[in-house]
């Protein structure tokens, strides 16, 4: 730091990065630890609150005793100490390793002061911090002889591919869900027979309106047993209310595709009830509008990501309910919720959701397509026409591919084994999307199939 940067602070004055003392005094580390808690700041001796020049004398025993005042504090900190001329400034950054304490107590930073918190800020602070994670906790008012749902934790084997060889105890203990004998709270929310006889806040509230806005309910239903089939029933409300278009070609069955792809749907709602902060007295909220649907879950982004990583990396507010959800194959790998939702939306020639989030929560929104406008086939036709016409990536042997069939016919080239799965995988593309651009591939001679499909492999036609 320079004269001109001091300088430039002073004219500040103090704020929530930002502390002015006159002197040094053991109160410092008050300071000092309200920093570390938020997101650092400076603390500049030498200034009084009003903005005065005073200096204070640096010696090398007032820098030893800050530097105790740090390694007094639990955990110990490191500060970086700046002369210039006779004002001292330490520089305090966002501590790695909070809550930090003082003498016993714990301080942030709010405003221009530095406050002690109380018993229930403290709660809070762990809680935002992931320091106290909801679904670990055992829950102590779980029965298992009155409230465990055979048929949910059946199901979950089922879809886990989870033998039943060891007793119900030893697979619930083996999953990490059992603590001294109590379930913890994921297994609650999972196995319960009602959810909101233990959580008010985890049932689910599906509401139809008419029109655009909030005004006249049409339907509402709440959804309140256990997770998964909260989950399910959300999914088949939104199904129920949702136009469904039937596609009728000249030969095969129709095809019926809702409005919104049931995978981006899908994925929205698991979304919400992974992710959402289950400290929050609030629930998971889904609104059917004449032109749109929002899923609206409490809890904003987790700590550590920004809306710009949505789709590229993720973090779980709930670690062991997303890993038992993964076990269920209900979500995929992390991060790669949004970026799915984003792909099924670009396979029906729909926009991509519109997401809105702050500090308490996350909502998504999906427009409704106006099918009265324009049909899934007429979108799909003016996408295809507009790609051919301007957007084309390569001809071979006089047949213009898509972009899409592309990218599949160079991965079948490196791999001719790979499977659909795979392709899936690698491209980021709905498993539906992979098979149609196969079959085009098919249809114009690029491949053939050899074998079976398990066993089988890609062959390219020259």
């Amino acid at each position: 730091m320079n004269k001109k940067e001091l300088k430039f602070l002073i004219s500040e004055g103090e704020g929530y990065n930002l502390e002015f003392k006159e002197t040094f005094s053991s109160e410092l580390a008050k300071e000092i630890c309200a920093f570390a808690n938020a997101n650092g700041g400076k603390i500049i001796l030498g200034i009084t609150d009003k903005k005065q020049i005073k200096g204070i004398e640096i010696t090398n025993r007032l820098k030893s005793q800050i530097y105790d005042l740090c390694r007094n504090l639990d955990p110990k900190l490191g500060v970086t100490l700046d002369e210039i001329e006779n004002i001292l400034i330490i520089d305090v950054q966002e501590g790695t390793n909070k809550p930090y304490s003082a003498n016993g107590k714990f301080f942030m930073r709010q405003g221009t002061n530095s406050q002690q918190l109380t018993r229930e800020e403290i709660r809070t602070f762990f809680q935002k911090e992931g320091l106290i994670l909801f679904d670990e906790k055992s829950n102590q008012k779980f029965n298992f002889e009155a409230d465990f749902n055979k048929e949910a934790f059946n199901l979950f084997l089922k879809k886990s591919n989870i033998s039943q060889i060891l007793s119900k105890e030893e697979i619930l203990r083996n999953l990490e869900l059992l603590e001294k004998d109590k379930l913890k709270n994921a297994g609650v929310l999972l196995f319960c027979n009602k959810i909101t006889k233990f959580f008010l806040n985890a049932q689910i509230t599906c509401v139809l309106f008419l029109g655009k806005d909030k005004v006249n309910i049409l339907d509402k239903k709440e959804f309140n047993s256990d997770l998964n089939s909260n989950y399910e029933n959300a999914i088949n409300y939104l199904k129920s209310k949702l136009n469904t278009e039937y596609i009728i070609k000249t030969a095969g069955p129709r095809v019926e595709k809702l409005e919104i792809p049931e995978e981006a749907l899908k994925e929205a709602v698991l979304n919400a009830i992974v992710h959402r902060d289950y400290f929050s007295n609030a629930e998971i909220q889904i609104y059917v509008f004449k032109d749109r649907i929002e899923i609206v879950n409490p809890g904003g982004l987790v700590s550590g990501i920004k809306i710009s990583d949505l789709g590229k990396k993720s973090i779980s507010r709930n670690k062991l309910l997303f890993g038992l959800l993964q076990r269920m194959h209900l979500v995929e790998k992390a991060g790669t919720g949004i970026l799915r939702i984003r792909n099924a939306m670009k396979e029906y020639k729909l926009k991509e959701p519109k997401i809105e989030t702050d500090e308490n929560w996350f909502t998504i929104i999906f427009e409704r397509p106006d099918l009265q406008k324009e049909s899934y086939e007429q979108r799909f036709y003016r996408e295809e026409t507009s790609e051919k016409s301007g957007q084309i990536s390569g001809q071979i042997s006089g047949q213009i591919l898509t972009k899409g069939q592309e990218r599949v016919l160079d991965l079948i080239k490196q791999n001719p084994r790979i499977t659909r799965d795979e392709l899936s995988d690698k491209l980021q593309i709905n498993p539906s999307a992979i098979q149609k651009h196969i079959e085009k591939l098919k249809e114009s001679g690029k491949i053939k199939r050899i074998g079976p499909d398990k066993g089988g492999y890609w062959k390219i036609i020259k």
